[in-house]
């Protein structure tokens, strides 16, 4: 009797048992999901970053990405400063120097009295540095300054486009020239392949062109010497301005006059004295005979 006391308190220690482990299992894994957002934590501390530093850092990268794209843009830029000073060849070596120590070239010059003008080439990436300088020359005054700007990245990737194609073609004419059997097709594709190398030929003289306009920007300095320019009062001359007319246009008309007598004189020259020769002599041919009659 004891012993079946023994097993029964035993098989419900063991239920009690197995009951308390089940619990113990469903409460760890009602609180799993509080313990998920640990790998973040640790993630954080092995230098990995927040989401919000991911998303920063993202924005960063897409910024630079913009920027880098802006500074692969293709750009033909033109400027021109117009400058006043009291002695315009000398400013006119000055910034021809400054230019040449930035690398760049005189390409045109014309000089006149109190007025100098160059047009200059100037690396691209050196331009705004070059105009910031000549307008800070000692001495000298910006009357004017502007700058032009135009975006040709579009037209270099087309003809970038157009030249990968035509050397692809001109590939294939000579391919097909390399297997020609007869003259007649060895006529046909040489003429061909004449025409699709002139036409490459262009496209890398305007690839070329446009290369270089973007290399070498175009700067035009216009100097002009200052000076109090001379100025005469209007009413102080109107008297006078009007009586230089008038006496200008009489020695005008007086000059016409004398071209037309110098033309003329020598017709009256020439049947002039013949005409009056005989009006005299048939005058004097009329009063004879009007004195004979008259005498007794």
């Amino acid at each position: 009797m004891g012993r079946r006391v023994g097993l029964v308190v035993a098989a419900f220690a063991a239920l009690a048992l197995a009951g308390c482990g089940a619990n113990s299992t469903s409460g760890q894994s009602a609180d799993a999901p509080a313990v998920a957002p640990a790998p973040a934590q640790d993630n954080a501390q092995r230098g990995g970053g927040t989401p919000k530093q991911e998303q920063q850092s993202g924005t960063g990268e897409a910024q630079q990405s913009g920027t880098s794209a802006q500074q692969n843009r293709q750009l033909v830029r033109k400027a021109t400063v117009e400058l006043r000073a009291p002695d315009s060849d000398a400013v006119l070596t000055q910034v021809k120097d400054l230019v040449l120590a930035e690398g760049g070239y005189p390409a045109q010059e014309k000089t006149q009295p109190n007025r100098a003008s160059v047009t200059l080439m100037v690396p691209g990436d050196r331009l705004d540095g070059v105009v910031e300088s000549i307008s800070k020359l000692e001495g000298t005054e910006v009357s004017k300054r502007e700058l032009h700007t135009e975006d040709v990245t579009e037209q270099i990737v087309d003809v970038e486009v157009r030249l990968a194609n035509q050397r692809a073609s001109v590939e294939r004419v000579r391919g097909l020239l390399d297997r020609a059997t007869t003259t007649a097709e060895i006529t046909d594709i040489e003429a061909e392949l004449t025409k699709r190398q002139s036409e490459l030929e262009s496209l890398q003289r305007r690839y070329e062109t446009l290369k270089g306009q973007v290399a070498l920007s175009t700067l035009t300095v216009v100097i002009s010497a200052t000076g109090e320019p001379v100025v005469v009062p209007e009413e102080e001359n109107e008297f006078l301005a009007a009586f230089a007319g008038g006496w200008n246009a009489l020695l005008k008309a007086f000059g016409w006059l004398l071209v037309v007598v110098g033309g003329v004189l020598p017709f009256a020259v020439v049947l002039g004295l013949p005409t009056f020769g005989y009006l005299w002599w048939r005058r004097r041919r009329k009063a004879v005979p009007v004195a004979s009659s008259s005498t007794p």
